[in-house]
């Protein structure tokens, strides 16, 4: 078992940034892929992005590619998310994820508490 938290949401303005932090422990996290999934109001959980063990691979749902950029520092066992180009439709609740293994095909087994983020028009 992984513990998760995140950190850095927030309010924001259409148009503006913002940077989610996960920090984790309870497992060596340089071993293990990690993500980012959101929930929008009334809608389940989606993937938004994923990264590989040591970074070298990364993923992005269509709908945030081009403007996220998922990163991992694993010194600090810590993933970022970095948001630009904010959008309204970008509000939801964002979740840090743990994989089971150290490819992002592995799938994820540990969750956050989750991060809110409201994009103001």
């Amino acid at each position: 078992q992984v513990h998760l938290v995140e950190s850095g949401g927030g309010l924001v303005q259409t148009g503006g940034s913002l940077r989610l932090s996960c920090a984790a422990s309870g497992r060596t996290f340089s071993n293990y892929a990690m993500g980012w999934f959101r929930r929008e109001p009334g809608k389940e959980r989606a993937f938004v992005s994923a990264i590989n063990w040591n970074g070298g691979s990364t993923s992005y749902a269509d709908s945030v590619k081009g403007r996220f950029t998922i990163s991992r520092d694993n010194a600090k066992n810590t993933v970022y998310l970095q948001m630009n180009s904010l959008k309204s439709e970008d509000t939801a609740v964002y979740y840090c994820a743990a994989g089971r293994g150290p490819r992002m095909a592995d799938g994820f087994d540990s969750w956050g508490q989750g991060a809110q983020v409201t994009v103001s028009s």
